[in-house]
């Protein structure tokens, strides 16, 4: 595991932009690559006039992007079918795919955004939004949303820390404490919207 980070940071650090694209399209599909040790060496590298940030966050976010789609594909393609035909088998019947659909319609942009910005959750929401038949546009942007926040927060960490290993490791639980309830209050003010007398006529 220790080789696997190293090669992770040497591979931003040589190969720039490119480094960043790939590795978080991977860190987007099933892949353990973790975002933290991507974006926070290229956040550091930011602040020491290597690299440009909007940059940095236009590869992060449309290598996130390039890497949910994979899931996304794999998910319409394969996994709907496969669950069409024998989902009964694994107690996926019809009027729960049915449901779950109607779920997406409904919530699957709110579900994709924040679903980017919860650790574990991030890399899987694709498959659910796949499965559902979400449509393509819709995906796109609330997959881009979420993964150019998280994307932000994390290049904002190796800006403003560096590589002091140390305090990225005091820091970065605070972090993500923090996107955690910003992604509570984002849910508790949708629910609130949803339930707007406007919004049930």
């Amino acid at each position: 595991m220790h080789e696997f980070i190293e090669w992770i940071v040497m591979t931003v650090n040589g190969w720039g932009y490119s480094g960043i694209f790939i590795l978080m399209a991977l860190e987007s599909t099933v892949l353990p690559v973790p975002s933290e040790l991507v974006l926070i060496p290229a956040g550091y590298l930011v602040q020491q006039g290597q690299m440009n940030a909007l940059v940095a966050l236009f590869a992060a976010t449309i290598g996130s992007l390039v890497g949910a789609f994979v899931n996304y594909g794999f998910a319409l393609w394969v996994g709907r079918p496969f669950l069409e035909r024998y989902g009964r088998y694994f107690f996926v019947k019809p009027a729960l795919l049915a449901k779950t659909d109607a779920f997406f319609m409904r919530h699957g942009a709110i579900s994709t955004f924040t679903g980017r910005l919860i650790l574990g959750i991030r890399h899987l929401i694709s498959l659910p939004a796949g499965l559902c038949r979400m449509p393509i546009t819709t995906f796109a942007i609330y997959t881009s949303l979420g993964a150019g926040l998280w994307s932000m927060i994390l290049l904002a960490v190796g800006y403003l820390i560096g590589n002091n290993a140390a305090l990225i490791q005091e820091h970065l639980p605070l972090v993500t404490a923090a996107v955690l309830l910003f992604v509570i209050a984002t849910l508790v003010g949708y629910i609130v919207w949803q339930r707007q007398p406007s919004r049930l006529k």
